[in-house]
């Protein structure tokens, strides 16, 4: 496939780059759309910028720190520059665990509800994966084994990461069908099956990590470690599935009713226009008295 879109000058504008940041932003404008369905206030709209921001920049933080931690056998035996390090590859599991580290330092400094916020977001990040995903079959990174399949595989031409004219198994396309298909049961999963805030992460935790632990036994891309038989992201996936489904059992235990939530949404949303009410009383003049 071809990574490079265009160039003005120096700069090149690469597909991977694009479809990044194209889930970004789309993940945004779903997290909002998502707040409002459930009437939160405004105050707590305001706030979801920022918490995206918190959430990117830990995210991309972590995200290369996990990297350049899985290549220091290619740095040490000099295959691998640490400046090419900085500027290569990133470790989705790092971005997970830096997202959700910006999330909780964002609500505590906010005083914001985590779980509530993270219900919100969950769903937006697994849509925006999925848009990432497929920037790598753009870039060819992140490829799978060598196939015999005549029909369910690509074939690279001018990949910089993937070997070229060979016939792959098309991970990049099965991880990012699998976070769209995450996308859309979470979705189902809240209208049908939730009951407690903070339920969706701990499921959004379960489910990507062992559909990731799955995927990986077909990847053929090896610069991305090994822990025993294990790749890396099979590792740390086994704890995240493992968090993950701690955090559905406690918050099924402990978490906040919905119907409770959402009552509370409403009262303030009613306290809020009754206020608005009474400063465009003010305004108008219309409460004087005279």
């Amino acid at each position: 496939m071809y990574n490079d879109l265009f160039s003005i000058g120096p700069v090149t504008v690469h597909t991977y780059g694009v479809m990044t940041a194209v889930g970004i932003i789309c993940a945004y404008f779903i997290a909002m759309h998502r707040m409002k369905k459930r009437q939160m206030s405004q105050e707590s709209m305001d706030r979801i910028f920022g918490l995206a921001i918190f959430m990117i920049v830990f995210g991309y933080l972590c995200s290369k720190l996990l990297y350049i931690l899985t290549i220091i056998p290619h740095l040490a035996d000099g295959s691998m520059t640490l400046a090419g390090a900085v500027t290569g590859g990133w470790v989705i599991y790092g971005g997970l665990l830096g997202g959700l580290l910006g999330g909780i330092l964002y609500c505590r400094w906010k005083k914001a509800e985590f779980w509530e916020y993270m219900d919100v977001a969950v769903p937006a990040v697994a849509f925006a994966q999925g848009c990432g995903r497929i920037g790598c079959f753009f870039a060819g990174c992140c490829y799978g084994l060598e196939t015999d399949s005549s029909w369910f595989y690509l074939e690279f031409t001018h990949s910089a990461f993937a070997p070229n004219h060979v016939h792959l198994i098309p991970t990049e396309l099965i991880m990012s069908a699998g976070d769209f298909l995450l996308f859309f049961f979470l979705l189902f999963y809240e209208k049908k099956l939730q009951k407690k805030e903070g339920e969706l992460i701990g499921m959004y935790l379960m489910l990507y990590s062992i559909g990731r632990f799955l995927v990986e036994f077909l990847r053929g891309d090896s610069i991305r470690g090994q822990i025993g038989v294990l790749s890396t992201s099979q590792f740390i996936g086994i704890f995240a599935a493992a968090a993950g489904a701690i955090i559905l059992i406690n918050r099924r235990k402990y978490g906040r009713n919905l119907e409770e939530v959402r009552a509370l949404h409403e009262a303030e949303k009613e306290k809020a226009e009754a206020d608005q009410s009474v400063v465009s009383v003010k305004t108008d003049g219309t409460g004087d008295g005279e």
